[in-house]
């Protein structure tokens, strides 16, 4: 089935807000056998009419996200009821639920807002328990010629369309897919080979049978290496996938390298500690983002300055001073030092030059070392150079100070 979501909100075209609905209303509808063909993103007013039309006669089922609102330029409700020739009829029930929801925050309801009380004749009405805007589902229509998609109007704040959509969505989605042969999808998450590797490695194998999908998604030090097939297809192959990829492959289920390392500090009883310089504190994020990460990180030190490194990581002034702090014996008493004061099992340290000035022709940008200390083990480092931007250089350190530690766990 053709599926297509038009977006409505001058806001998306302006930047002013990320439009995030097509990501997550695909993974939604996945296990329903359900992808998204198509993705369109139309301003406000009169352009929801054309969005509509151009995807009404080539889709199966259409999702319009916003243009619910009380305003002259939401008009996305009375697009589609004069499309589908269904007459608009004010509902008490919804002005109802409007007052009531105003009410309990001190607003008044006004007359603007009865046009989100208007229910097309033969709509179904998809109740929002967190807003205003009630959604609407169309139920296909045959005609002589042609039938009309299934079509289901819903909020543009994400925060009102998806319980709507979990809610009074999912189960219609349900009965209008029932008889589709849903496929699994498989994401592996590889760190250290780039896509054209993975693809000369596995992928290309992979890509002569009819029955499987591949596909790849790259970031700087990572390949998501995608499958989709059927379920037993999948088990068939994945012991091949995993033996290939070897120690690159960070998990089978899509799950990146922060969270690799947080299941695998947890399940040795182990912690970690780090101290950061370039990266400034992108590491520890890095790390504290993943759930449940509170039972294995214990300290983050970000030493920007010398004086940082000295008075808070024990980093021995003399060293600075005769080989610099971007250098391989800083950046091992750094880790050194953050393992000792936070009293962790491990210490990651990361120091280098960010850019775009301060580099050297012996020191240039990018240039970055990275160290490991262990209990009762010799200190690892690693030098390394990310000639790139600012803020991938800093994607890039981490990435690998990370690989370094999953490494070693391995």
């Amino acid at each position: 089935m053709i599926v297509e979501v038009l977006n409505v909100g001058t806001e998306l075209l302006l930047g002013e807000v990320v439009n995030t609905h097509a990501g997550w209303l695909a993974k939604q509808i996945f296990p329903l056998g359900l992808r998204i063909a198509r993705q369109t993103t139309v301003p406000d007013g009169p352009a929801i009419r054309d969005g509509v039309l151009e995807a009404f006669e080539r889709s199966d089922i259409f999702f319009v996200t916003g243009g619910l609102g009380p305003t002259t330029d939401d008009i996305t409700r009375e697009v589609v009821a004069e499309l589908m020739g269904m007459k608009l009829e004010a509902s008490q029930e919804i002005r109802a639920a409007i007052e009531a929801r105003l009410s309990a925050r001190g607003y008044a309801f006004l007359d603007r807002m009865l046009r989100q009380t208007m229910v097309p004749q033969g709509a179904t009405v998809l109740r929002n328990n967190h807003g205003t805007a009630p959604g609407l589902y169309f139920p296909r229509v045959s005609y002589p010629s042609a039938a009309s998609p299934h079509i289901f109007l819903l909020p543009g704040p994400p925060r009102e369309l998806q319980p709507m959509f979990r809610d009074s969505v999912l189960p219609i989605l349900q009965e209008i897919a029932q008889n589709l042969n849903a496929r699994e999808c498989r994401t592996y998450r590889v760190v250290g080979l780039g896509e054209s590797a993975v693809e000369q490695m596995v992928g290309l194998q992979l890509t002569a049978n009819p029955d499987i999908e591949v596909g790849y998604c790259a970031r700087p030090n990572e390949v998501d290496f995608r499958l989709i097939a059927r379920s037993d297809i999948l088990d068939a192959v994945e012991p091949g996938v995993i033996k290939a990829l070897g120690k690159h492959l960070v998990s089978s289920n899509g799950e990146g390298i922060e969270a690799s390392i947080v299941a695998s500090l947890t399940a040795r009883n182990l912690s970690l500690s780090t101290a950061e310089s370039c990266t400034g504190g992108l590491l520890a994020s890095r790390i504290t983002d993943t759930p449940g990460s509170s039972r294995i990180f214990h300290q983050g030190f970000v030493t920007y300055s010398n004086e940082a490194k000295m008075n808070l990581l024990g980093v021995d002034p003399a060293l600075i001073q005769e080989l610099g702090a971007v250098s391989e014996p800083v950046a091992r008493a750094m880790a050194e030092g953050a393992r000792a004061k936070a009293g962790s099992a491990f210490a990651l340290s990361v120091t280098g030059i960010a850019g775009p000035d301060g580099g050297s022709p012996e020191k240039p940008v990018g240039l970055v070392f990275i160290a490991l200390a262990s209990e009762g083990k010799e200190t690892l480092c690693r030098e390394a150079r990310f000639t790139t931007d600012r803020l991938t250089f800093k994607q890039l350190a981490t990435q690998a100070a990370l690989d370094m530690l999953r490494l070693e766990l391995l």
